[in-house]
């Protein structure tokens, strides 16, 4: 079966506001419809590199107002054929979740969904953002601490009934997990370990064997190397250093790069675009 993927259109996306360390409205004001015309042509770039690569892609639109709808990512948790819709700890954000909730229903309409599952309403949890399925191990890494709330990881091992292994993130610079940790195809776990407290690296080095964690340099988390799309043997990633690139094709992966900088001005890569829709449990 092929993976699938939810992009949504970036003909809304800005940076106006202010929500993460990596975020600057005077740089995008100062050169809008460069960065405009650059983030239509690295999202139409993403795409085309998913399909080539064997995906399934289905785009939505956004909404004017919700430039941050371009990172589906963090709209929700997909596992089993079943959603919980996020619930977004900034204001800026919160306005996205009626419109996604309306995409989750329009899925269950057409046969790509099963069921929603709510969230309490006093619970922030960010997605696929913070919750990585791990088909390997079978369980699910969840992070919290910036946007997401500690007690999420529970409500997500009962909803899905998984194992789930909580990792809190030291810095707002990586402000949800998959910023910072990516799970490869194979089982190796691309990571940059000061984003986490010293538990959580403790963690991450008991669960995985030494010759599976690929540490990431600043410069490859500082270019959102990290926050990858795979699966089979393709890597799908912002643009690499050739230090990444050729760690990776070492291990027998194919690497693409694809430009995304405009959106890293938001503080996200390839895998906040996207959020995968076929990931089972069992």
């Amino acid at each position: 079966m092929k993976p699938h993927f939810l992009l949504v259109d970036p003909a809304h996306y800005d940076v106006s506001y202010v929500i993460n360390p990596w975020m600057d409205p005077e740089i995008w004001a100062s050169d809008s419809e460069r960065l405009a015309r650059q983030a239509r042509e690295g999202f139409d770039t993403l795409v085309e590199v998913l399909e080539k690569a064997g995906a399934r892609t289905t785009i939505v639109a956004g909404q004017p107002g919700l430039p941050d709808m371009v990172f589906p990512a963090n709209a929700g948790i997909v596992l089993d054929r079943r959603v919980i819709p996020s619930r977004f700890l900034r204001a800026e954000r919160q306005g996205e979740e009626p419109w996604f909730q309306d995409v989750f229903r329009q899925f269950i309409v057409g046969g790509i969904l099963d069921e929603i599952v709510e969230l309490p309403d006093t619970m922030r949890q960010e997605g696929a953002g913070d919750c990585l399925w791990d088909a390997t191990r079978r369980l699910a890494w969840v992070g919290y601490g910036q946007r997401s709330d500690e007690g999420s990881a529970a409500f997500i091992r009962d909803a899905f009934d998984i194992e789930i292994v909580s990792l809190r993130l030291a810095t707002p610079r990586f402000y949800h997990l998959d910023t910072c940790f990516h799970v490869l195809p194979r089982g190796e776990v691309l990571y940059f370990p000061d984003a986490f407290t010293e538990h959580g690296r403790s963690r991450i080095e008991a669960l995985v064997p030494a010759h599976q964690r690929l540490v990431a340099s600043e410069e490859e988390a500082r270019q959102f190397c990290v926050n990858a799309v795979a699966f089979g043997d393709d890597v799908i990633m912002a643009e690499p250093p050739e230090s990444l690139l050729r760690q990776l094709q070492a291990r027998g992966y194919r690497v693409t790069g694809v430009p995304l900088a405009p959106f890293i001005l938001s503080g996200g890569g390839a895998y906040c675009m996207t959020l995968r829709l076929d990931n089972v449990t069992r």
